[in-house]
């Protein structure tokens, strides 16, 4: 056999084990990135024949080179999650079942109130809202001034508006007592949209894979956010938001109690605060590189048949994850919306401002603190412990 003939057989042979060895093949790891291809061991060379002595060659002539698959380098993850103020699903009783209640309006139309947005919420990784309202048949009214409550079932309103996940930390979710609250939990379970309730935390794992944490409080103490901050960061959740339920109804202005419990979150271990209450917009705060949004304002808003302030704004944030798990905001992106689409009166059904419109150009000025208009008088005895 010849020298060339050899060598090409060796060659052969060689390629055949690095194809088909079971050894050889790439598997799999953690992050998409794949371990390097094992070792080949060469077949040596069959011997020279007598009649044809071998000449001397240059050593490794007969190993051939084998490419080696490199080592992709693990990429960041990127996650959008969009934000949304006060869903109040019902009306107070006084107008429910006259025509501009919100149950009349909506008429069991599930996907009417986000039927001009929900589009936006489609695609995203998580969309976030504050439910105010008692989801329950019960008739066992708290004695307050406004109580609010629609069937269990208006928690498909939720469903077809794209929101998973919604705050429960509020001064309505307790309007029909305990069990009102324990209905409102129950008619979200059954519709699979993730909540937290008064001084509660939970983990939700989007579909893509993001842990997200959320502990919740309504007019609560630093002491319950340190614990709560505790207990939620065990769980070791990748991005934490704090939702917290504060501040003066009808102001644009931040009070010194927001303040202390929003920077008190982030110095337990927040990544990002979300308030909500006022019912307006109030201007956001950049706190040791955190975002603080002290007042989302109102989203599809059954509390007011005719709001004196429709501004509102979806607020989008995109997250990346780097390759160590590291998990930040990159980017805001500030959505200017209208909670009503008409002028007088209320369809309760959020409209997107034109951009650049003096309506689009007022809410910004509210979420920089550039807006000087007059803060709303709420016409009646208001306690933070309802």
């Amino acid at each position: 056999m010849k020298k060339s003939e050899v060598k090409l057989i060796s060659i052969l042979l060689v390629l055949i084990l690095a194809v088909f060895g079971g050894t050889a093949r790439m598997r799999p790891v953690f992050e998409h990135s794949y371990a390097p291809l094992p070792p080949v061991v060469s077949e040596p060379a069959e011997p020279s024949s007598p009649a044809e002595p071998s000449q001397p060659s240059d050593p490794g002539e007969n190993t051939p080179e084998v490419e080696t698959t490199p080592e992709p380098v693990p990429e960041s993850e990127f996650f959008t999650i969009n934000m949304i103020g006060d869903c109040t699903l019902a009306s107070v009783s006084y107008y429910q079942g006259t025509a501009q209640g919100y149950d009349t309006v909506i008429n069991g139309d599930w996907a009417y109130p986000f039927s001009l947005t929900a589009e936006l919420f489609a695609d995203d990784d998580l969309t976030f809202a504050n439910l105010e309202c008692s989801l329950t048949d019960s008739n066992n009214r708290t004695d307050k001034t406004f109580t609010f409550k629609c069937s269990p079932d208006y928690a498909n309103i939720m469903v077809e508006g794209n929101v998973e996940f919604v705050t429960l930390a509020n001064n309505h979710v307790l309007d029909y007592g305990q069990e009102g609250y324990q209905d409102t939990k129950d008619a979200l379970d059954a519709v699979n949209i993730g909540y937290a309730g008064r001084d509660e935390y939970a983990i939700y794992e989007t579909e893509s894979g993001l842990r997200v944490g959320v502990y919740a409080l309504s007019f609560g103490t630093t002491a319950q956010v340190k614990a709560g901050m505790e207990a939620l960061k065990a769980l070791e959740p990748d991005f934490i938001i704090a939702a917290m339920h504060w501040g003066d109804e009808g102001s644009y202005t931040v009070n010194a109690d927001q303040i202390t419990l929003a920077h008190a979150c982030i110095d337990e271990g927040a990544d990002f605060v979300y308030g909500s209450h006022p019912h307006t917009l109030q201007p956001y705060e950049l706190y040791k590189g955190k975002y603080i949004y002290y007042s989302m304002g109102n989203w599809t808003f059954g509390g007011n048949t005719d709001p004196r302030d429709n501004d509102t704004f979806i607020l989008r944030l995109t997250l990346e994850k780097t390759p160590d798990g590291e998990v930040s905001v990159i980017e805001r992106e500030h959505i200017p919306a209208a909670c009503s689409g008409v002028e007088n009166g209320n369809d309760y059904r959020p409209v997107l401002y034109e951009e650049g419109s003096e309506e689009y150009k007022r809410v910004l000025s509210k979420l920089d603190g550039s807006f000087t208009g007059q803060n709303l008088s709420i016409g009646y005895e208001y306690s933070n412990n309802e």
